[in-house]
């Protein structure tokens, strides 16, 4: 990687959990400056403006986000168990997430009527991770361990919907409470609507 890209990289990094902790209005370019030790000037050699650059913080931000929470879900071989994987993750992992909590979540809120730029990226991630976890429902489907009835959109923004409204009353109540009992609801959900069981005759159900 080349010196310059080196230091673009470095500057997103640094960033990052400004914007996600104090959001785009919040972060003034003294914070930007203190943070990565740059001028305004080193700065916007590698960003045309700060809207930009917070772009590129949430795009850091995100990926972390979704590594972290989809961390080790291939290597789990039944689907359902996969999703169980995943909310785990999104309760217990909180090593190498950008800090000041959900970047999506953070940047819904905050650019939903004054920033249409950080809001289509805030969309188009929530929109990726619906798919994704609607892909993991459909492959659950195909092989017989998900029941067929189950909507897999709807599954998927269920899940989304459920821990992020969690989350937010979590971080509210200084509590860890809320989103362990989103986690838990959605647990048992999993395993009492959407698991596919076999009957004594050996049918699916």
């Amino acid at each position: 990687m080349r010196k310059g890209e080196q230091t673009r990289q470095a500057i997103i990094h640094k960033a990052a959990p400004l914007f996600n902790k104090k959001g785009y209005e919040g972060t003034a370019l003294s914070d930007l400056m203190e943070a990565t030790g740059l001028e305004k000037g080193g700065i916007y050699r590698h960003f045309d403006s700060k809207q930009e650059l917070a772009g590129e913080a949430f795009d850091h931000a995100w990926k972390l986000a979704t590594d972290t929470r989809f961390a080790g879900i291939d290597d789990v071989p039944n689907t359902v168990d996969r999703l169980r994987q995943f909310l785990w993750n999104f309760r217990e992992r909180r090593i190498g997430l950008v800090p000041g909590g959900c970047p999506l979540l953070n940047t819904a809120i905050e650019s939903d009527d004054g920033n249409p730029q950080l809001r289509n990226k805030a969309r188009h991630a929530l929109h990726s991770w619906l798919d994704r976890l609607r892909s993991i429902v459909e492959q659950g489907q195909q092989k017989g361990e998900i029941r067929s009835d189950i909507d897999p959109a709807q599954l998927a923004t269920l899940i989304i919907t459920t821990l992020e409204g969690g989350l937010m009353v979590s971080r509210l109540e200084r509590k860890a409470g809320p989103l362990a009992l989103a986690c838990r609801h959605l647990e048992e959900y999993l395993e009492a609507k959407v698991r596919a069981h076999r009957s004594k005759s050996g049918a699916k159900s």
